[in-house]
């Protein structure tokens, strides 16, 4: 098990289009371990593999108070979406930001566990929110690139003088 490194927006790999996972190998199962780990760490209750400079098709969450919920994504599809609803999002990979995000009210996905199950899942609530969010990391999209152009422009200024500040 080891902590993985997560990207920071605005990071160009973040962009970086996830491909679909050929075989769910040792090297996917280790990747899996190292997310959760790295999630549990960071205090998050989702993270892409893009956020962590692996561009395949893995997704993690555990959106459980206790930590005992994990649920595990590959090749993740969402195959129909319904109803509309607002809440604020937050990202691993934008630290301190949070702002207000308009997505489907409730998804149906369909994709592998870790063991290569084909499974499909309705969901809705914050775990529909986290499935739209966590899969808009695979399609190379921050949950940001849904806000405004002021906003955004607002949030790149305000992270590069943190970064700045933090050297």
């Amino acid at each position: 098990m080891a902590l993985l490194n997560i990207l920071k927006y605005p990071d160009e790999r973040l962009h970086i289009v996830a491909k679909p996972v050929a075989e769910i190998d040792n090297r996917i199962k280790t990747l899996v371990t190292d997310m959760f780990e790295t999630m549990y760490e960071a205090k998050g209750i989702g993270l892409a593999a893009t956020q962590v400079n692996v561009h395949e098709r893995v997704v993690v969450m555990d959106l459980s108070e206790e930590r005992n919920e994990p649920r595990v994504f590959i090749n993740p599809q969402i195959t129909h979406k319904d109803g509309e609803t607002t809440y604020e999002e937050g990202c691993l990979s934008v630290p301190g930001i949070y702002d207000t995000v308009t997505r489907a009210e409730r998804v149906t996905v369909e994709a592998l566990d870790e063991n290569g199950q084909k499974f499909t899942l309705e969901a809705d609530g914050l775990l529909a929110i986290c499935i739209q969010h966590e899969l808009d990391h695979l399609m190379g999209k921050v949950f940001i690139e849904h806000l405004s152009q002021l906003k955004q422009n607002r949030i790149k200024t305000k992270l590069k003088k943190r970064a700045k500040h933090d050297l």
